[in-house]
């Protein structure tokens, strides 16, 4: 593989100066279309934009936000300006956000109204209330003493806030000096994203990817579904995973195909998209492709442009790989695996492997990645057929977790191997298998959750005074959170309780489904938590209740 030795913003210049009219990034839903030169040019106000209002090279700048039209803008103009995208998970609630905010040192953080049930402008005003005071970007916050801009992305005006055209029509007034002196003292092993995933710390870690890494690896992933400027990638993730962002837009990008995003999941929405666009590729977990698969409307739609695609997130049962295959023409479809700090992909199957290597495995590594499969103990190669630790090395390894040099180190050995905490094994062909978890992480319709994280937050509520998070099986969604509690004498504390404590503090998906609550744990003889057999109660527990997972 020939590696991408340049930066975001300038395969996106060189790509809109080979194909300026060509389609980039598509709304089928508004009929909103931005061809690469359109964007490239958009792009470039917005940097301007950015530097007008203080910015500068190695800021950070967060978004919180759905897959609106102008999250890539973003993206790829502090990509151009030197400056550090920091992406917030949408589901994000008010105790998870003043986490980030502070971790990340946000200089600058951008929002839309709110996601389901969150008001993401209330809750900003709740955690910044100088905002309404404060003369829009020179903010001076107590609380988060790095923040001094607030950026509504959209046209309404709200206090202390830049709208999004406001911006833009800074850097149409500003000249191109700056920018372009910026843009040359870039390197393609800068920062350009910071993602967070849950770590088993209990606190978010803000894995730091380089343009070099997620260029690279979209440039793979998108080598091993065949795309070219033909291709049109229908997008329903998230663009804050990697799934969203690497897989599906430096994947078009580094192949000069279209992306026809959709704000949030809808599977109505997607067969709409893929006729009307003729998309040649789907993305979506296994849960997405069940939902689209048996929608009522499914046989109106004409999904025959369908070629190929990505089902990521956990493993996919045999039969909806065949409706894949087979209804929607998804003959090339593959499947990706790896994690936030690997860029993400480490392996993936290839376009014409067998359904059996598409359900049964997890693929071969990614050209210019090293994978191999490791005694957790003593650090050695396992032979082919042995179980082991998941690890790679190469172009994709991150920069490491941003101020968190311990948990850097831990993660990344001294021979430069990244450990996933993921038990797998290689079989004779050189194909992966993922078999375990050597981490408790709960994986629930693709989100991951790690149990510290929930018990550290529930440690915090009156009444509990000892807590223990795992994941009880699920048809739905493969795992869903329980948490088992021990109470303090005399506390009265309900199952609502404990979700009520939860709800607008941490995101719905780490909030327990099903809460139990228990005098003991079940403990090894040298007094170890045994979690492996606190799953097997919860699932009895369920299946006893005769509740539907």
């Amino acid at each position: 593989m020939d590696f991408i030795e340049k930066t975001l913003g300038e395969v996106l210049r060189e790509t809109a100066q080979k194909q300026a009219d060509h389609d980039f990034i598509v709304y089928a839903d508004r009929d909103l279309r931005f061809s690469y030169g359109e964007f490239d040019k958009r792009v470039d106000e917005l940097a301007k934009g950015f530097l007008a209002m203080g910015l500068q090279k190695g800021d950070h700048v967060g978004i919180w936000a759905t897959n609106v039209p102008d999250w890539n803008t973003v993206l790829f103009a502090c990509a151009r300006a030197g400056m550090v995208f920091v992406t917030v998970n949408t589901g994000y609630k008010l105790h998870e956000l003043d986490y980030l905010m502070k971790q990340s040192d946000l200089k600058c953080l951008c929002i839309i109204d709110g996601w389901r049930d969150s008001d993401y402008v209330s809750m900003v005003y709740e955690l910044v209330p100088e905002l309404k005071t404060s003369p829009r970007g020179c903010l001076e916050s107590s609380n988060f003493p790095c923040l001094k801009s607030v950026i509504y992305v959209g046209q309404q005006k709200h206090r202390g806030m830049y709208s999004f055209n406001e911006v833009l029509l800074l850097g149409k007034h500003t000249d191109d000096k700056e920018l372009r002196e910026i843009e040359a003292s870039l390197d393609r092993n800068d920062v350009v994203n910071i993602q967070y995933t849950s770590g088993t710390t209990g606190f978010p870690k803000g894995v730091m990817l380089s343009h070099r890494n997620i260029l690279n690896n979209g440039l793979g992933i998108g080598d091993n579904q065949r795309f070219s400027p033909a291709d049109i990638v229908c997008l329903p993730v998230p663009l804050f995973h990697c799934f969203g962002l690497v897989l599906g837009m430096m994947a078009v990008l580094t192949h000069g195909s279209t992306a026809a995003l959709l704000e949030w999941f809808d599977p109505l929405l997607v067969l709409a998209t893929v006729q009307k666009e003729k998309c040649t590729a789907v993305y979506g977990v296994p849960t997405m492709f069940i939902a689209e698969l048996n929608h009522p409307m499914f046989k109106l739609f004409d999904l025959r442009s369908l070629r190929t695609g990505i089902m990521a997130g956990s493993p996919c049962p045999i039969e909806t790989m065949r409706q894949v295959i087979d209804l929607m023409h998804m003959k090339e479809v593959t499947i990706c695996y790896g994690l936030t700090e690997s860029s993400p992909v480490m392996t993936q199957t290839r376009y014409d492997d067998s359904i059996e290597a598409k359900v049964e495995t997890v693929g071969r590594e990614l050209p210019g990645v090293e994978v191999t499969i490791r005694d957790p103990e003593t650090g050695e190669e396992c032979p082919g057929g042995i179980h082991g630790e998941f690890c790679c090395r190469g172009y994709n390894t991150m920069k490491g977790y941003y101020k968190m040099p311990e948990a850097t180190a831990q993660c990344i050995d001294k021979a430069g191997w990244l450990h996933s905490g993921d038990l797998g094994v290689k079989d004779k062909n050189g194909y992966f298998k993922v078999t375990g978890r050597i981490k408790d992480m709960i994986i629930r319709g693709g989100e991951n959750v790690y149990p510290k994280e929930i018990e550290d937050y529930l440690y915090t509520m009156p009444g509990i005074k000892d807590v223990q998070v795992v994941g009880i099986a699920s048809k739905k969604y493969g795992e869903e959170v329980g948490a088992f509690i021990i109470l303090h004498p005399d506390a009265q504390v309900t199952e609502e309780d404990v979700r009520d404590f939860c709800r607008g503090q941490i995101s719905r998906f780490k909030i327990p489904k099903y809460v139990f609550f228990v005098d003991s744990f079940p403990l090894t003889s040298s007094a170890k938590i045994q979690k492996f057999v606190l799953r097997d109660m919860g699932a009895k527990k369920v299946q006893e209740l005769g509740i539907a997972t």
